[in-house]
């Protein structure tokens, strides 16, 4: 954990594409990060990130992430029901996209997310998530850096 802010990152590992956003940003804060990955995923350890794997079951990684997340840590998932359990740690959580989840969203959010299954589950098939461009990595490092800026501000409160 950072010293300061006591504040740690976790990531959602398995899909994750901002790795490497992340590590420069943390490494810049001085803030730990956790990689949580299936065995399947080749991800290696490096400065100031440490990787946990999980077996390959479809819900491992968050199931660990939950068990082993504490107050003021950064969650980074798409999993909106990681995010849920996360923000009821009091854990702050964002998107690879670089949106900022809050209490006030995941009704929503998981609203959104049980229908758009009950779509799939009928047949209907949207097109998925657009691709991830550079610009999309430069606004995620840009909120995850306000995001540690403002965690690292508040500590002195």
């Amino acid at each position: 954990m950072n010293e300061a802010t006591g504040t740690r990152i976790v990531v959602d590992g398995d899909a994750c594409p901002v790795k490497k956003e992340i590590a420069e940003t943390a490494r810049v804060f001085g803030v730990p990060v956790v990689l949580v990955s299936s065995y399947d995923h080749l991800l290696q350890a490096e400065e100031g990130v440490a990787v946990v794997k999980v077996d390959r079951s479809d819900q491992s990684a968050d199931l660990y992430i939950a068990n082993h997340i504490h107050r003021g840590d950064v969650v980074v998932t798409q999993d909106y029901g990681l995010a849920a359990l996360a923000l009821a740690k009091a854990c702050h959580v964002i998107s690879f996209r670089g949106r900022l989840l809050r209490n006030e969203d995941i009704d929503f959010l998981l609203d959104s997310r049980h229908h758009a299954a009950k779509a799939r589950r009928s047949g209907k098939y949207g097109k998925g998530p657009r691709k991830l461009l550079d610009a999309d990595r430069s606004f995620f490092q840009h909120k995850l850096t306000k995001l540690l800026t403002e965690l690292q501000e508040n500590v002195h409160l």
